[in-house]
C-alpha cells in the first residue's frame, strides 16, 4: 500500500482528526534552581479542562534573547505508575533516564511532561489504581471510536505548541526523545508532527507480528483498532520519512523481538531511500544488551540532537 494511503488508514483507526487546540492557558507552579539550568513545573491545556502537568528544563545560558533548540522527552512506562516527568526530569527514579536533565546540561531546553495514567494524570476519583485506570482510559476511547494512542498524540502535540509557545525556544529547532513506551510515542507523533526536526527513540518497535507469536502484553498505545489488515509498526515509523529518526534497540530485548526489528528497520530504511533520504535513517542493535538505556546508545542519542537541532 502506498505511504499516503496507508496514512489515511492510520489517521481513521486513530480515530481521525484532532481538534483545533485550545488556548493552552498556562500555569505557573513552582522553580527549582539545580546546577545549570532551572526546573519550571508548570501546566498547560491540552483540551479545556484537561491540564497537563509538566517540567520545563531551560539552562542557565538560555533566555529569550538567547534562545536554544528544544527536546520533548516522552517517559517510559515500565509499570511505574506513580513516575512520569519527573523521572526524566531528573527529580526521580532511575538515574539511566534522566535524560532530560542530562540534555538540559548540553544546553537544549527540555520538556518532560506527564503521559495520561501517570503521576499526576492518574485516577482523579482515586477509585482505579495504575493498570486498572490505563485499562480504563483506553477503553473509554475505544467506545468513543478512538484509541488512547490518538490521545496520546493530541498531548504531544500540545507540547510542541507549548514549547513554541516559549520565547526562550527557537522554533525550527525542535526534536523529540523517548525510552520504552517514549519510544512508542516518538513514533506515533512523528508522523503527524512536521514540527519535531528530529527524532530519537531507544527500545521500542514491537511489531503485531511478534506480539501475536510471543503472546505479548504491550502498554496500550501500541494498539490501533484495524491498522493491521494495513500495516505494522514499522509502516508507522516509516511515515516520519524525510525528517532525521534514529533508532536504538538491545538485540536480547524481549519486549521487541530482535528478527522482527531487523525486518522493522529494513521497511523504514526503503521508505527514506524512496525519498532519497536514505542518510535520515540510523539505527544501532547493540549486542548482548536488553531493555536499556546504555552508555552507546545514549552517544548516539546526544549526536543526533547535536547535528540536527544545533547546526
Amino acid at each position: 500500500m502506498p505511504p499516503a494511503d496507508f496514512k489515511q488508514k492510520l489517521l481513521a483507526g486513530l480515530g481521525g482528526d484532532w481538534p483545533a487546540p485550545p488556548d493552552l492557558n498556562v500555569k505557573h507552579r513552582d522553580t527549582i534552581q539545580k546546577d545549570g539550568y532551572r526546573i519550571e513545573s508548570l501546566t498547560y491545556e491540552a483540551e479545556v479542562g484537561d491540564p497537563i502537568p509538566a517540567m520545563l528544563l531551560i539552562p542557565d545560558m538560555v533566555s529569550p534573547a538567547h534562545p536554544a533548540p528544544a527536546v520533548a522527552v516522552w517517559h517510559q512506562h515500565a509499570g511505574q505508575y506513580h513516575l512520569g516527568k519527573s523521572e526524566p526530569a531528573g527529580l526521580t527514579g532511575n538515574p539511566m533516564h534522566h535524560t532530560g536533565a542530562a540534555l538540559a546540561k548540553e544546553g537544549f531546553v527540555v520538556l518532560c511532561p506527564d503521559a495520561l495514567c501517570f503521576e499526576e494524570r492518574q485516577d482523579p476519583t482515586g477509585k482505579l489504581k495504575a493498570g486498572n485506570y490505563e485499562r480504563f482510559e483506553f477503553l473509554r476511547y475505544v467506545v468513543d471510536g478512538k484509541s488512547m494512542a490518538w490521545k496520546n498524540i493530541l498531548d504531544m502535540k500540545r507540547a510542541i505548541d507549548f514549547l513554541q509557545s516559549r520565547p526562550e525556544v527557537i522554533d525550527e529547532k525542535i526534536g523529540c526523545y523517548g525510552h520504552s513506551m517514549g519510544s512508542t510515542h516518538t513514533w506515533l507523533i512523528g508522523p503527524w508532527e512536521p514540527r519535531i526536526k528530529c527524532l530519537v527513540g531507544n527500545c521500542c518497535l514491537p511489531t503485531y507480528k511478534g506480539i501475536h507469536r510471543e503472546h505479548m502484553l504491550h502498554c496500550f498505545p501500541n494498539f490501533i483498532p484495524g491498522i493491521y489488515e494495513y500495516g505494522d509498526t514499522p509502516d508507522i515509523a516509516a511515515l516520519i520519512a524525510p525528517r532525521p529518526l534514529h533508532m536504538n534497540f538491545g538485540e536480547l530485548d524481549g519486549g521487541s523481538p530482535i528478527d522482527e526489528v531487523r525486518r522493522g528497520v529494513k521497511i523504514i530504511a526503503n521508505n527514506y531511500a524512496a525519498m532519497n533520504a536514505e542518510t535520515n535513517f540510523t539505527y544501532y542493535i547493540e549486542e548482548g544488551s536488553g531493555h536499556v538505556l546504555s552508555p552507546a546508545m545514549w552517544e548516539k542519542t546526544l549526536s543526533q540532537f547535536q547535528r540536527y537541532l544545533k547546526t
